[in-house]
């Protein structure tokens, strides 16, 4: 849970990036992979991330207009990359516009339970690094580059002059 709103905003910039990482490697073909017949795919996993922004917002009385939180699924990943940059964008300016470290102790609504708002703000941190996970075995199976998250991917460890862990 978050108790001052510099925690959040420094974690939101931090984990939105690592976010935006993943989305830039998306490719058009790539959208359609799921897992299994009857699973997300990656582009709607990708979608998920982004229209949870303004969804989960919204319940904590901010109304964000980037992206509406019902809007379909793109066809293209440059769509969903720059929605994703938008909405990650528009909470930024919007908690640094009407949130202080006292907003992060009000209660609301929250998928039928009452949460603090900086326990809100962690969900949807933590949600992110949910999916993420998910996104990168789809990007791998799509054939995609998978960039590193919280260290280097497979491919990059030569890039930091070393060979890539043992299977």
């Amino acid at each position: 849970m978050f108790r001052r709103i510099e925690d959040f905003i420094g974690a939101w910039e931090t984990e939105s990036g690592l976010t935006q990482k993943l989305l830039d490697a998306l490719t058009d073909a790539s959208l359609g992979r799921a897992v299994a017949e009857g699973h997300r795919t990656l582009g709607r996993i990708a979608w998920h991330l982004v229209t949870t922004i303004p969804e989960m917002m919204a319940k904590t009385g901010l109304r964000l207009e980037a992206v509406k939180a019902d809007a379909p699924v793109p066809t293209t990943a440059a769509a969903i990359r720059e929605a994703y940059a938008a909405a990650a964008a528009e909470l930024l300016e919007r908690v640094r516009a009407e949130w202080n470290d006292r907003t992060l102790t009000v209660e609301d609504e929250m998928y039928g339970e009452k949460w603090e708002r900086g326990n809100s703000a962690r969900v949807l941190v933590d949600h992110q690094a949910h999916h993420r996970g998910q996104m990168t075995v789809l990007m791998r199976q799509a054939g995609l580059r998978v960039p590193g998250v919280y260290g280097p991917a497979k491919e990059e460890w030569a890039a930091f002059g070393a060979p890539a862990p043992e299977v």
